[in-house]
């Protein structure tokens, strides 16, 4: 990957290029049914959930197929969009709309009960200004989500470049899971996909715990905290502290 491809990631045209040379399926760091033992854990069938950057990935189309029965698609490629939009036509349980993800406006604060996503955090680090951007999504995600809500997000993104940006906006209870990126690599320990790890807010844990670049993928499972309880916990503090 060249560095102007990589700083074109968070770039609609660049994605609709993209879209429209490889229309055929394509899924980002993890299939589905690697990663439907982790999701049951926290999302619910009836639930409402959100693919961000869904891409042409039949990701989507498996949960449907899992039972999960309400699945929005958001992706910043109007050229993908509509191409999804005529593939699932018959599928009410699929949605699909253009948007981008530091924008998602359209939707309601509080309408969703889980957002996930495969890469595309990490496609916006990857480009220019990317701590701004990170925070936009980031901060939009949550806006989203309702109370208890939960962001999964699929990265190569060790702790010691994910944790801070997760908890320094102190909307969630952060949890890390592991998987192997590739399911044909041995490996001299496997991790409990479904177990998270212990966490602690320096990464050094973590990596004692793996070793140096392990081949996984990191799954931060970041768990709305409830708002009022936030102010509530705030206002306590503060009243002790001048008590």
């Amino acid at each position: 990957m060249t560095g102007a491809a990589s700083q074109a990631y968070g770039e609609a045209w660049y994605w609709d290029e993209r879209y429209r040379k490889e229309p055929g399926p394509f899924d980002w760091y993890q299939k589905y049914p690697a990663l439907a033992p982790l999701l049951r854990l926290y999302v619910r069938p009836h639930q409402r959930l959100l693919l961000v950057g869904c891409g042409n990935s039949v990701f989507g189309e498996n949960m449907v197929q899992d039972g999960y029965q309400d699945v929005v698609n958001i992706d910043i490629s109007s050229v993908v969009i509509e191409q999804m939009k005529k593939k699932y036509h018959d599928k009410p349980q699929l949605k699909y709309t253009k948007m981008d993800v530091r924008n998602m406006s359209d939707f309601e604060s509080g309408s969703f009960d889980a957002v996930i996503d495969k890469g595309t955090l990490d496609s916006i680090m990857c480009g220019q200004n990317s701590q701004e951007h990170a925070a936009k999504m980031l901060g939009e995600v949550n806006r989203i989500l309702n109370d208890k809500g939960v962001y999964i997000m699929i990265t190569y993104g060790d702790p010691s470049y994910r944790l801070n940006l997760l908890k320094d906006l102190q909307f969630w209870t952060v949890k890390l899971h592991v998987i192997a990126d590739r399911w044909e690599r041995s490996s001299k320990k496997t991790w409990d996909l479904t177990e998270p790890l212990p966490l602690q807010d320096d990464s050094t844990s973590i990596i004692n715990l793996l070793g140096p670049k392990p081949d996984v993928h990191y799954i931060y499972v970041c768990i709305k905290e409830n708002d009022s309880a936030r102010v509530d916990l705030k206002a306590e503090v503060n009243e002790q502290n001048y008590s």
